[in-house]
Parts: structure tokens; C-alpha cells; sequence
């Protein structure tokens, strides 16, 4: 199976500090893989580099053989990679549904002109964008919601909604920041259960995650970073039950 998003020698510094160090790997297309090792072992750092929010002093990223070197955020949007944040970054004075609405490519907001010369043009593509964003939403069981602001939103649907968004933008490869931190069990299940059917359904994924029942109950492979460098992958199964790493993860208590 060959190489679906490659990394090859990735230096990053902030100052004196090496947040990646000679940092390569792969991805395969139509897998969940996840990324794991201890904090700030340069995880996130591994995100902003792939969807452009951060150059790297060296080294490359190739996306299905295509170099994405120089190439800006909504430009790699647009070649098919899409992304969640810690933080969330929704819009939390908005609805679950305009949430979605932005999110869709070939916005008719972007043409100003044409809301004053294709008026009808335009209120057919809005109805459009609303239909579709619904079904996302659907999609990721947040029909019921899509009236509510986010602001009312529980924390795991605000989780399930970020995944919403990224779905919105017709991304085929999803880079998931820590999906499943901080929900109860109930939402932690609905988000496990979610992404094992992205994944059926085509997706790749690429999952930064500390929890360790849902990295065994989800990946098929596992990257183990550990000061900026990438320092074992396996399955979850090798990874976890591996002395030395359980030692530099877990304190030696897994």
C-alpha cells in the first residue's frame, strides 16, 4: 500500500527549544492512525506543519504525492486535508448549522456582486448549503441540535460538531486534535463509534489522542513521538505494551 501522506525530516524550533527533530513518517489512505507520547512531545507541533499554519525550518510534507511545502491553510483545505483543534474555534454566537454552513467550500457570501445581480441564484444556493449542512449534521447525530447556538451545546456535541465542520469541507483526510478528551463515557462512546464509521465510509485519519482505551479500541497503527522525533510505530497492541515507552508515557504504570 503505498504512502498516502508522507513527512520527511521535519526540524521545528521556537527559539531554543526543538519541538521536532528529524521527524518522519507516513500515513496510509483508509486508516486510523493515531499519535500518541507524552506532552509536548511535539504532536500539535506535527498538525500546524501539515495544514500550513507553521513552516518548518526543514524537511517536507507530501499529500498523495504532492508536495504541500509553502502552500497556505485554505489551500490545503482545499487539496483535501481538514483538521480540529484543541480549543474548538467554533463560532459559539452562532448555531450548530451556520457552524456547518461556513465550513462548506464555494461559499455564495464570497461574491458580493452577486447578491445584488443573481439574487434567485443565490437564495437557491444558500437553501442548498442548509440542506447539506443538515445532513452533516445528520450525519454526526446533531440533527436535533442544528437550531441551537453552540453556546448551549453540551461539550462532547461541541467535540462531535468540530468533526461536523471538518466533513463540511469535503476534506478525504482528517487530522483530529484530542477528540476525545474531557467527555463522559456516553460521548466518548458516540465519537468512538463516529470515527469507526468515517472510516468505513473512506476517510483517513490521523488522530492525536491520550487515552489510551480509545487508541486500542480504534487505530490501526500507532505513532509514538517523543521529543520532536518519532521514535516507534506499531500497533496499538506493540505500543502499549512496550516497556520503554510505557516508561516515557505512563511513568511505568500503564
Amino acid at each position: 500500500m503505498s504512502d498516502y501522506l508522507s513527512a520527511t525530516g521535519l526540524e521545528v524550533s521556537f527559539g531554543g527549544l526543538r519541538a521536532l527533530q528529524d521527524c518522519s513518517f507516513t500515513v496510509e489512505r483508509g486508516r486510523i492512525t493515531c499519535l500518541v507520547g507524552p506532552n509536548g512531545a511535539g504532536k500539535t507541533t506535527i498538525f500546524n506543519v501539515i495544514t500550513g499554519f507553521l513552516r518548518p525550518d526543514a524537511g517536507t510534507v507530501s499529500f498523495q504525492g504532492t508536495p504541500l511545502d509553502g502552500m497556505k491553510p485554505q489551500a490545503i483545505v482545499a487539496a483535501g486535508i481538514a483538521r480540529t483543534f484543541q480549543n474548538l474555534r467554533l463560532f459559539v454566537d452562532l448555531t450548530a448549522l451556520d457552524n456547518v454552513v461556513v465550513a462548506l467550500p464555494s461559499q455564495t457570501g464570497e461574491e458580493p456582486l452577486a447578491a445584488i445581480f443573481r439574487p434567485l441564484h443565490v437564495a437557491r444556493a444558500q437553501t442548498r448549503h442548509r440542506e447539506e449542512a443538515m445532513q452533516i449534521l445528520q450525519h454526526v447525530g446533531l440533527a436535533a441540535r442544528a437550531g441551537e447556538f453552540v453556546r448551549n451545546l453540551s461539550y462532547g456535541e461541541q467535540k462531535l460538531l468540530t468533526v461536523a465542520r471538518g466533513l463540511a469541507t469535503g476534506a478525504e483526510l482528517l487530522l483530529l486534535d484530542e477528540p476525545a478528551s474531557g467527555l463522559s463515557a456516553s460521548a466518548l462512546d458516540q465519537i468512538m463509534d463516529l470515527l469507526r464509521r468515517l472510516q468505513t465510509e473512506g476517510k483517513t485519519l490521523l488522530v492525536v489522542e491520550h487515552n489510551t482505551r480509545v487508541v486500542q479500541q480504534i487505530a490501526d497503527e500507532v505513532l509514538f513521538l517523543h521529543q520532536g522525533h518519532l521514535m516507534a510505530r506499531g500497533t496499538p497492541e506493540q505500543i502499549i505494551s512496550d516497556p520503554a515507552l510505557a516508561e516515557i508515557y505512563f511513568g511505568g504504570v500503564i
